[in-house]
């Protein structure tokens, strides 16, 4: 059973990379968070059913890599090269060049996966921004920031109620920027930086300030800027966590 609902992560991961190539960022991050969906359950299932082996765990992995590595990667991919064809280039092989900056997630992401499995500090803990967290920020940000985005395929409560913002920066300057904030992301996935775990061990609130802390404002994001609250709620991980190491 927990090997089956991995199969449906990368089921979903498959489909969002078919959905990312034909520009429908919309139906691509929703087959993410599905994914996401299944490898949460997948996780607690083998505990439950005290089915976990390093079978599960290399399956794992391997559909997380597709899934939060290579789907959000080729989202990256469609809006860069969308909009790198808006832009006068002096040479043609400038605009494939800013393409590369997409691949920087998957790379990452597998790196991330890799030291995941052969590190034993991080059963209780992450150190480095999990690729699912990282998927997630990106889905949702490129859902927000693509003009063939369709917020009416989302329920009304999920649209993004945000001015169009990307529209007023220069092409050339969207992709430095959306190239730099790749691979900052990216290094994210690997930097030694402890991350707590959003897994709740107990119902306990001494135990799990941080993990209720940021449900809240997730909920919170979500009622008040839709998808964006997705987006923030990410950001927000990171700083907690930074936060609680200093602490």
């Amino acid at each position: 059973m927990p090997n089956a609902l991995t199969c449906a992560n990368l089921l979903c991961g498959c489909y969002a990379c078919i959905l990312a190539l034909d520009g429908q960022p919309a139906g691509a991050m929703a087959a993410i968070f599905a994914a996401a969906g299944f490898d949460f359950i997948d996780g607690l299932a083998a505990r439950l059913l005290n089915a976990c082996s390093p079978i599960g765990k290399d399956l794992d992995s391997l559909a997380d890599v597709v899934s939060f590595g290579v789907a959000p990667g080729l989202m990256l991919f469609d809006f860069l090269d969308r909009t790198q064809k808006t832009v006068d280039w002096n040479h043609p092989l400038c605009g494939k060049l800013s393409l590369l900056a997409a691949f920087a997630i998957p790379v990452f992401s597998a790196l991330r996966l890799a030291r995941f499995n052969n590190d034993a500090r991080q059963h209780t803990s992450f150190i480095g921004l999990p690729v699912p967290a990282h998927a997630l920020f990106w889905a949702s940000l490129l859902f927000l920031v693509t003009p063939s985005a369709t917020p009416a395929a989302l329920p009304e409560w999920l649209e993004a109620d945000l001015p169009d913002w990307a529209s007023g920066i220069p092409p050339a300057t969207l992709l430095a920027l959306a190239g730099l904030l790749a691979l900052g992301s990216s290094v994210l996935l690997v930097a030694n930086i402890p991350m707590f775990s959003l897994k709740f061990k107990s119902l306990r609130l001494k135990e799990n300030r941080m993990q209720y802390a940021l449900l809240l404002f997730t909920a919170a994001g979500i009622a008040f800027f839709g998808i964006g609250g997705i987006t923030l709620s990410v950001i927000l991980y990171v700083a907690l966590s930074i936060f609680n190491k200093r602490n």
